[in-house]
């Protein structure tokens, strides 16, 4: 009986030999529409997974609600500043070397300018107090007293422009007083060298460089606080 067994089961390792021609053209079939089936659903799980990574990546680099004042875009908040000034190149390379805020505003690019300026009078002012020039000494102390007189109005600038946490810097009084002083300080350099010229001096030509340098920054801070309110607009801001 053991033997009768082992021959009727002998021969049938492959199943499909039992089936006709026709089974068997019908299970390959089917075998090949599984195959495409789950290559199907591995190929739109694989793009599903790629736009999910897509939309995720967006979200996390979505820009500011202000593009100017992301950090990335700093240099062109700076250079939509300078360019309302009669020297947009010395401005923005001025500033931009500078250690600033992450998401620099009008306010904050204005208060760098200041002390841009700040800087190049007070190294313009050391110029004039170690000349040793006979002739025109008188005249030169008299514009170290003009340049401390404009350093005076610049620091009065920046001291009117320190708020509590939240505060604005500007307001349009403020806009109004800083915009005086820097006029003033303006005017000083204009008196030095009226005065310099009536005594016939002859200044250096580095000196000279120094005080056209120290006007021109001058002029691209009293540039900016002229236009604030409509910088700010740009920046989708308001003065209070």
């Amino acid at each position: 009986m053991e033997s009768l067994n082992f021959f009727k089961g002998y021969g049938k390792v492959n199943p499909l030999e039992d089936q006709s021609p026709h089974q068997q053209e019908s299970t390959a079939s089917k075998r090949r529409i599984l195959i495409i089936s789950v290559s199907s659903i591995l190929f739109f799980t694989l793009i599903l997974g790629l736009a999910l990574a897509a939309l995720i990546h967006e979200s996390n680099t979505e820009p500011d609600e202000f593009p100017y004042l992301s950090s990335s875009n700093s240099a062109e908040s700076i250079k939509t500043v300078c360019d309302m000034t009669l020297y947009p190149s010395s401005c923005f390379t001025s500033i931009s070397s500078l250690n600033i805020s992450t998401k620099p505003d009008p306010e904050v690019i204005f208060k760098l300018s200041l002390k841009v300026s700040i800087t190049e009078l007070k190294y313009l002012s050391s110029l004039f107090t170690s000349s040793h020039d006979v002739n025109s000494q008188a005249a030169m102390r008299d514009c170290v007293s003009l340049f401390d007189d404009s350093l005076g109005k610049l620091n009065d600038s920046l001291l009117a422009m320190e708020v509590g946490p939240g505060e604005k810097m500007l307001t349009l009084e403020k806009v109004n007083d800083i915009h005086t002083w820097i006029s003033a300080a303006m005017t000083d350099q204009d008196t030095c060298i009226d005065g310099l010229e009536e005594m016939e001096s002859v200044l250096p030509d580095e000196i000279k460089a120094k005080v056209e340098r120290t006007k021109d920054f001058l002029s691209i801070s009293l540039a900016i606080i002229a236009k604030m309110e409509a910088l700010l607009k740009k920046f989708d801001l308001e003065m209070h």
